[in-house]
């Protein structure tokens, strides 16, 4: 009785038909206004790269620009021979808003070179030959042998103070340092006076990693951008020599599946082995090494990800992470051999329909085309919205004036009506931004390019399943192989799934990017309430996330096999996924354990795959010491 309600609880049995010929080719459009709507998202889609591409500028991801949104050292300008960029007062930098908006909160201006030596504006003053010094690192226009001290400060012309700095990626940062005892000091000093207020090195030292912020990840970006461009031949030989393994892989799979998977298995765990020997070698050489025994919480963000390697937390880390996957690697094998004998018979059988179906081999490299399209499309998206911020300037003022913080233009502020109302006035810049409509709603246009993104991404890969999937079952119902399979069934099973299923792939892949979005939401609160005290939030917020994170993979599951419903029986979205949780859970223990068994061995297939790839080509690409560039970054760090 308890076995009959959960069967009606799961739906009756689909019943036997004998003259069930494969998927439904008499079939209706599915899910057309989700169609309509994806339709449309699109179309927006490419209103927002458009205006992205007409209003950004990527040169300031790369270049540092000054407050007038100017580029430094760029080739046929005015600041050529300044190629490095200087901030008037570095401690702002350690505002809030410096992530906010992207720039620090200071006048900044391009000079020929940082600043070497202790300053400030008073003493400057008092020899010629320091003024004509100072005045290198003030707006230009700046008189210092006609003006007074006064309208210097007040006109905020100059930095109150000039400090020790040496230049980094074209900034100048302050040239700190530890002395014997460990304090933080700029030039042996620990604190100074800039004329009217004393500062701290550690103050200076807060606010030069928050302006470095926002340069690492761009310069993260843009180091993975070149890094692509420059090793593109040996990623592409890499896909080749993956692509010629796997077919390899694949032949002798349906000759031979039973000694293969059993091969497969003794060479992931010798390669594993191996990769902990040598990580243990890697360990134990740079004992001795000067500079090794810092840690990557020291070191900090680098843009050189080989820096990494010559750390020994790197390679203990790595040691331990394949020590695990060793010992569940063999525990797995010692529960499940039983399993493993019927999850061979199944990679055995579909080795054998790739094999009737050898155009599915190629499919794969269109999907991988379209995503690497959508990531491309996001990714320039994404910098060029990024870049879209303009140089805004405020009226400020010492006295009470009506035009106090309204936005100024520089070039026509002596002639406006502020400058002749106001008589201390000035128009100074306040921050990148914008106050038109785009610039007001360019966070929502962000927001809308990543969720589109999740939404195409997820998109693409949903015709490739239920393509896929209507190839293999033409396949699996054809009574004589290979004589009654269609000509194409690739072809054929993407004709259909284009045609009929598009708003129903298109819905499928609307409930997974929503999820994704929450959860790049939730680790984004995440990283705002590192700081928080409050346990409880913490607690809800990681709660939140785990849920989310299961939820995601479910859905993907469910998604997955809702596709392999639609392609065969041809009905919509939610039919086909309700028709295929029903028929996962009456047999839920079998899918379970096998599918589960399967995905494993066939994830050592890929492991064993990408360790020979990688074992042919790291060697070629890399070096076994780090270059001298990499030993002064670990030497640099550690000084810090």
């Amino acid at each position: 009785m308890t076995a009959t309600g959960d069967r009606n609880n799961c739906g009756e049995p689909r019943k036997f038909d004998p003259t069930f010929k494969g998927p439904v080719y008499n079939r209706g459009c599915t899910d057309v206004i989700c169609c309509i709507l994806f339709i449309l998202a699109l179309l927006g889609y490419f209103v927002v790269g458009i205006l992205a591409w007409s209003q950004g500028d990527p040169r300031k991801v790369i270049y540092p620009t000054d407050s007038s949104g100017q580029f430094c050292g760029q080739v046929g300008t005015k600041l050529e021979k300044k190629p490095f960029l200087f901030y008037f007062n570095i401690m702002k930098c350690a505002s809030p808003l410096v992530l906010l908006e992207f720039q620090c909160p200071t006048t900044q201006i391009c000079v020929e070179k940082c600043p070497d030596r202790f300053m400030t504006l008073k003493k400057a003053y008092k020899n010629e030959l320091d003024k004509k010094y100072y005045s290198s690192y003030c707006k230009e226009g700046a008189d210092l042998s006609s003006w007074n001290l006064l309208n210097i400060l007040k006109g905020r012309l100059c930095p109150a103070m000039l400090i020790p700095s040496r230049p980094f990626s074209h900034r100048c940062f302050p040239a700190l340092k530890k002395n014997d005892d460990g304090v933080i000091v700029v030039g042996n000093r620990t604190t100074f006076q800039d004329g009217s207020e004393t500062t701290n090195s550690t103050d200076l030292l807060e606010g030069a990693k928050s302006s470095m912020k926002v340069r690492e990840l761009r310069m993260v970006a843009m180091k993975i951008f070149e890094d692509y461009t420059q090793s593109w031949h040996w990623i592409l030989l890499g896909l080749v020599m993956a692509m010629i393994f796997s077919l390899i892989f694949i032949v002798l799979m349906r000759f031979l599946a039973g000694i293969m998977i059993w091969i497969m298995i003794f060479l992931v765990i010798a390669v594993i082995g191996y990769g902990i020997f040598h990580c243990y070698l890697e360990y134990s050489r740079l004992k001795f090494e000067p500079g090794a025994n810092i840690t990557i919480r020291d070191l900090g963000l680098q843009t050189d990800f080989s820096v990494y390697l010559e750390i020994r937390q790197t390679w203990l880390a790595f040691l331990i992470i394949l020590c695990i996957l060793e010992l569940v690697i063999v525990l797995l094998l010692i529960f499940l051999r039983k399993r493993i004998l019927i999850a061979i018979a199944l990679i055995k059988e579909a080795s054998r329909a790739i094999g009737y179906v050898m155009s599915s081999l190629f499919y794969p490299l269109l999907t991988f085309a379209l995503v690497a399209l959508v990531i491309a499309y996001w990714a320039v998206t994404a910098v060029f919205l990024s870049t879209s911020n303009e140089a805004i300037y405020k009226v400020f003022n010492e006295t009470e004036c009506p035009y106090s913080r309204d936005t100024c233009d520089p070039k026509t502020f002596n002639t406006s009506n502020a400058s002749s109302a106001c008589a201390d006035a000035q128009c100074l810049f306040a921050f990148y931004g914008g106050e038109t409509y785009y610039h007001k709603y360019l966070i929502f246009l962000q927001f809308y390019n990543l969720f589109l993104f999740f939404w195409c991404a997820n998109f693409v890969t949903a015709l490739g399943q239920v393509t896929l999937a209507g190839a293999f079952a033409s396949y699996y119902w054809t009574y004589k192989k290979p004589e009654d399979l269609p000509a194409y069934p690739i072809f054929s099973s993407l004709g259909r799934a284009l045609r009929y299923h598009t708003g129903s792939l298109a819905f499928g892949s609307l409930i997974l990017a929503i999820v994704q979005v929450i959860r790049v939401l939730l680790e984004y609160l995440d990283h705002k309430l590192q700081g928080a005290q409050n346990k409880f939030a913490k607690f809800l917020l990681s709660c939140l996330k785990c849920c989310f994170w299961c939820l995601e993979k479910f859905i993907k599951f469910l998604n997955r096999n809702a596709y392999i419903m639609m392609a065969i029986y041809g009905k919509s979205f939610c039919t086909s996924a309700r028709d295929a949780f029903f028929l996962l859970m009456r047999n839920i223990i079998r899918v379970a354990v096998l599918d589960k068994v399967t995905d494993f061995l066939l994830f050592l297939g890929k492991l064993l795959i990408v360790g020979l790839v990688g074992g042919a080509l790291c060697p070629k690409m890399g070096s076994k010491h780090a270059p001298k560039q990499t030993k002064s970054t670990i030497k640099q760090a550690r000084s810090q």
